[in-house]
């Protein structure tokens, strides 16, 4: 929910919660203001009456209007103490039932005792009330429907620049040769935000420079002394010829500088892939990819009696040409190289994902640690346990999914990407 709406729910329930509060509360307070008025009245009439008693001897004529009328009743003995009441009673000249507010009282006149009710009918009173209420409600509408509408546009003002910075913090990559630049802002909060973010993008972007020509220089700097190695050796073997264990040592420190001259690479292209220095937007032809990279193995294949299932749509992507082929390559590689002798390999290619199984004897890998770096579950002098971490990051770069399940004495790989025509 977004914070304007979350704003204006709360502010439309308080404000409505508060006129009615308030609605009912003034309705009330007005009512009684209104039949207090009356009872005034009621008790001037009740003076008048007792006045002219007292000077005449005998009872005034009954009054009788719109919305006043008395009545003289001859009782044998007096009534309680006078009290104005809400009752009902009929009004002859408007021939109907009204609500009244009513005074009882008895007065001796003449030698007679009388009980005089004097009425005065509520219906002006009542009528003025809904009027008072009607326009009450719809003045309570009116300054929602306003309150609302400045509101709303108040808050998108107010909002604008957050959203332009929201904008601009998504539109930003630390491959950018200089670090967030927003601008100062008149509101306070956002000015801090602004420079805030500001501060915090400049420490970011000389942090990423820093990694990023730490990374480029070491590994220049390595790539130098792994070839020095790589040619000394050769030169050694050359010279060695005949001389097995001198050989078979120089074979070793080969091996071994091979694999840290991969494993120099990978660390490289994960470090390429963290810091999102590709630019995944070349037309990418993957059907064309899988079967380059399976012929290229299908010597691997024979020599190992491998069954293998291809079953591949054509598909064609957005992508990187480098970085796809070496996602395949390292599935590929980690595929066969882990496939027993005779065993059976699928894969499975369409437009919306790729699957590559392959039999096991040694049942299911941990998912947990499956993508990790250096993690194998099976020691192997020539895997350097970054294969399936630089596939998962290549993935999570793509904006692909892998899963790995274990079915059927099967590992299955699956990687789901959404097509767009290249």
């Amino acid at each position: 929910m977004k914070l304007f709406d979350k704003y204006n729910r709360v502010n439309l329930t308080s404000t409505i919660i508060t006129f009615v509060v308030g609605s009912i509360a003034f309705y009330f307070v007005l009512d009684y203001v209104l039949t207090s008025q009356l009872d005034r009245g009621l008790l001037v009439e009740q003076s008048e009456i007792v006045d002219f008693v007292k000077e005449h001897k005998e009872v005034p004529e009954p009054l009788t209007t719109k919305h006043q009328w008395t009545e003289y009743i001859l009782i044998n003995k007096p009534i309680a103490l006078p009290k104005a009441t809400t009752t009902e009673a009929f009004n002859k000249l408007e021939n109907e039932i009204q609500h009244v507010r009513q005074l009882v009282f008895t007065i001796a006149a003449g030698g007679r005792l009388y009980r005089v009710i004097i009425n005065q009918s509520k219906t002006e009173t009542e009528d003025l009330l809904q009027m008072i209420i009607l326009v009450i409600i719809l003045m309570i509408a009116l300054i929602l429907l306003s309150n609302y509408l400045i509101n709303r546009k108040l808050v998108t003002v107010l909002w604008k620049p957050f959203y332009t910075t929201i904008g601009t913090i998504k539109d930003y990559r630390l491959t950018e040769k200089k670090a967030l630049q927003l601008p100062r802002e008149k509101l306070d909060e956002i000015d801090l935000l602004n420079t805030s973010l500001n501060s915090m993008t400049e420490r970011i972007h000389q942090d990423y420079h820093a990694l990023k020509m730490f990374t480029e220089n070491a590994s220049h700097e390595m790539q130098t002394p792994l070839a020095v190695i790589h040619s000394k050796v050769e030169s050694l073997l050359q010279l060695s010829q005949g001389q097995e264990a001198m050989v078979h040592q120089l074979m070793t420190i080969e091996d071994a500088t091979l694999k840290l001259s991969r494993l120099h690479q990978s660390l490289l292209l994960l470090a390429k892939l963290e810091n999102r220095q590709f630019e995944l937007i070349e037309p990418v032809n993957l059907t064309s990819i899988l079967q380059s990279k399976l012929e290229e193995r299908e010597l691997i294949i024979k020599a190992k009696e491998l069954k293998v299932a291809v079953i591949l749509e054509e598909v064609h992507l957005h992508f990187h040409q480098h970085l796809a082929e070496i996602m395949i390559n390292n599935l590929l590689n980690n595929v066969i190289r882990y496939t027993p002798l005779h065993g059976s390999v699928g894969i499975y290619l369409t437009v919306n994902e790729l699957s590559i199984k392959n039999y096991s004897i040694n049942g299911a890998l941990d998912k947990q640690k499956l993508f990790q770096r250096f993690y194998k579950e099976e020691q192997s002098a020539e895997s350097t346990g970054l294969g399936l971490a630089i596939v998962n990051e290549i993935c999570t770069l793509a904006g692909f999914s892998i899963e790995y399940s274990f079915i059927s004495q099967e590992h299955v790989f699956m990687i789901y990407f959404n097509t767009q025509p290249a």
